[in-house]
């Protein structure tokens, strides 16, 4: 379970106060970046280190801080 960053701040990152995401989409977002930060992992060759933060937390960590962000078709 991610604690930090909330929920809240996540969804409000990515959606506007007129128009909040989902937790659906939250969630989908976030799988979605964490499949890509692993896909990137595996092709650079890193190997699984005991220190190192589970990808989606750095998923969650990267919509924090405004490096995701979803076009809207």
């Amino acid at each position: 379970m991610v604690n930090e960053p909330a929920v809240d701040v996540l969804i409000r990152k990515l959606g506007t106060e007129e128009e909040p995401i989902s937790r659906y989409a939250l969630c989908t977002i976030a799988a979605k970046r964490a499949r890509q930060i692993l896909e990137a992992e595996r092709n650079v060759g890193v190997i699984e280190q005991k220190a190192k933060p589970k990808e989606l937390t750095t998923a969650c960590e990267d919509i924090a801080s405004g490096k995701v962000v979803i076009a809207k078709d």
